[in-house]
């Protein structure tokens, strides 16, 4: 424990002595200094709550991050650690001062001839080094830590080779290391088809199981906390390892399909006729009933006013738009004009939105959410309570299929992409829809097209 105290604060001293000789020392920094010592020599006779708050503004935790402590080994020692970090930061500050009153004398004797500076390219081999940082962590670590270090530390002195100078090891050193970890066997050492291979030869070994990435991450951790400590002990020229810890896979949201048709027909049935009970407000019938009959989106259903049901000439139609209180789309094609389908004028859309209030919305028991408008009831009542009633709650089935059932029957009825996609609001694609085309498809067209889907 003193040895990595000591270490830790020759380093540091180094670094204030290299600073120290190019800008000097102001008074007050001296003042400051004084009164540092002064808190300290008390703590070591006791007295420590002010020596704390010094050690705590930055010293503490730069002292951690080079000692690579982690806060169970931190906790567990803490109390000695901080005695020793005062004594240290004690003798440190004596070390500054001396050296500041140094620069403000001359000396007029010869320097004497053993006072040359340092041979140049010392270095030290990468097993030397290995062997002072585990003497100096292993005591701090739990035994199951010790064997994990251990293991990785092997592989980095396998493939660097123990006679390798620290000063020599590159980051592109570095970057190929990685890549011989993201190829390297599972439980290689047990292992019979690797057991008894060199690091080289178990990684060309085909047909097995590979480390994954969280234990890669594991390795270059360990890596980059030996280099850390490697360079802030003199040991390396530069850190490395620092960010390159394998990124996270997205965990893959499952694909979502369409309605079957016989899905599709059970879900018609309970929304209209309520089979089994589960619809228990107006609200939830209808816009469900309206996402199967548009394809339109969770958010854009749930936020509509009664005064975006209209009618131009005999065709009624829903205009999906952003304006409104707290009203939004998800990009500029989604604003658009969809034909009501005549199966819900049948079932008495119109009737139901002629009672409402003009001004309101059309569906008021739905609050909003930041995140999700005021779509969240919806949506959870469709896809927990509705799927899950009828048997129909798996990977793949959500309120969103919808959408994905409408483009799908649209399409399998022979309705040019164009116009199916300027339906759901998709963004038209090439030059001639974007650029000649601006206009889009009539109401006619789309109403034509959208009574092609059928439960």
């Amino acid at each position: 424990m003193r040895e990595m105290v000591r270490s830790y604060f020759v380093a540091s001293l180094e670094r204030y002595v290299e600073r120290l000789n190019d800008t000097g020392m102001s008074g007050h920094t001296i003042d400051l200094l004084k009164q540092e010592l002064d808190v300290h020599e008390d703590a070591i006779g006791g007295h420590d709550d002010l020596s704390d708050l010094f050690l705590d503004t930055g010293t503490v935790e730069a002292f951690r991050g080079s000692a690579g402590l982690s806060d169970a080994d931190w906790a567990e020692n803490e109390p000695d650690l901080r005695r020793e970090m005062r004594k240290a930061r004690r003798d440190q500050i004596k070390a500054l001062l001396s050296a500041s009153e140094s620069l403000d004398s001359y000396s007029f004797t010869e320097p004497a001839e053993n006072a040359a500076t340092p041979p140049e390219g010392r270095s030290v081999t990468l097993s030397a080094a290995l062997e002072d940082f585990m003497q100096e962590h292993s005591p701090l670590w739990s035994e199951e830590m010790q064997k994990k270090a251990k293991s990785y530390l092997a592989v980095l002195l396998e493939y660097f080779g123990p006679n390798r100078l620290m000063a020599d090891i590159t980051r592109q050193d570095a970057a190929d290391l990685k890549k011989v970890l993201l190829a390297l066997p599972a439980n290689r050492s047990t292992r019979p088809e690797t057991r008894d291979l060199s690091l080289t030869e178990a990684i060309a070994v085909t047909g097995v199981k590979k480390i994954t990435g969280k234990t890669v991450s594991n390795y270059i951790d360990t890596y980059r906390r030996f280099w850390h400590w490697a360079e802030v002990h003199g040991h390396a020229p530069v850190k490395l390892f620092e960010d390159m810890k394998v990124a996270k896979a997205k965990q893959a949201a499952p694909a979502r399909r369409s309605y079957t048709q016989e899905e599709t027909k059970s879900l018609y049935a309970e929304l209209t006729e309520n089979r089994r009970g589960l619809v228990k407000k107006d609200d939830y019938k209808w816009g469900a009933l309206l996402a199967l009959y548009t394809g339109a989106r969770l958010r854009e259903v749930a936020q509509l006013d009664k005064a975006d049901i209209r009618c131009e000439g005999d065709i009624w139609y829903i205009d999906i738009n952003g304006d409104g209180d707290k009203k939004s789309l998800k990009t500029a094609a989604a604003t658009r004009r969809v034909p009501i389908h005549s199966e819900l004028i049948r079932l008495g859309f119109l009737d139901w939105v002629a009672d409402k209030r003009d001004g309101q919305r059309l569906f008021l028991s739905f609050s909003h959410n930041a995140k999700e408008g005021y779509g969240r009831n919806l949506g959870r009542w469709f896809n927990t309570v509705l799927l899950t009633g009828m048997s129909l709650k798996e990977s793949g089935l959500v309120f969103h299929s919808l959408r994905h059932t409408m483009v799908t029957r649209l399409a399998q009825a022979g309705v040019p992409e164009p116009l199916y996609q300027e339906i759901v609001g998709h963004e038209r694609q090439g030059v001639s829809q974007q650029v000649y085309f601006k206009e889009g498809h009539t109401l006619a067209q789309k109403q034509e097209a959208i009574e092609r889907f059928a439960v």
